[in-house]
């Protein structure tokens, strides 16, 4: 197998440091707290705030909307609120939380 890493573990902690990829998972939740790999693009949020209320999110398939949108669901869920630290923490907008965060 040519550029194919191969590892090898001789403990079977070792294995916990590889992270999986959440190759087809939309659930942002499922993704974080399972220590997948997760593109962070929270540094977005601040600007969408500041966008209309109505927006077109025009991407290719599998580039993310679906994980994106599961993402903003679980920052501005006020019921999710007590959660943020654990989910957020992290993530650029875990350090950069704004205003509307939870509401």
């Amino acid at each position: 197998m040519h550029g194919v890493p191969v590892y090898e573990f001789k403990y079977a902690s070792d294995m916990e440091a590889v992270k999986r990829i959440p190759y087809g998972v939309s659930d942002f939740v499922a993704v974080v707290e399972q220590n997948q790999y997760y593109v962070d693009k929270t540094m977005y949020l601040p600007l969408l705030e500041q966008q209309p209320s109505n927006l077109f999110l025009i991407r290719p398939r599998r580039f993310g909307k679906s994980i994106f949108l599961n993402m903003l669901r679980a920052y501005y869920d006020s019921s999710q609120k007590a959660k943020f630290e654990k989910r957020f923490g992290n993530l650029w907008i875990g350090r950069n939380p704004t205003p509307l965060q939870g509401r």
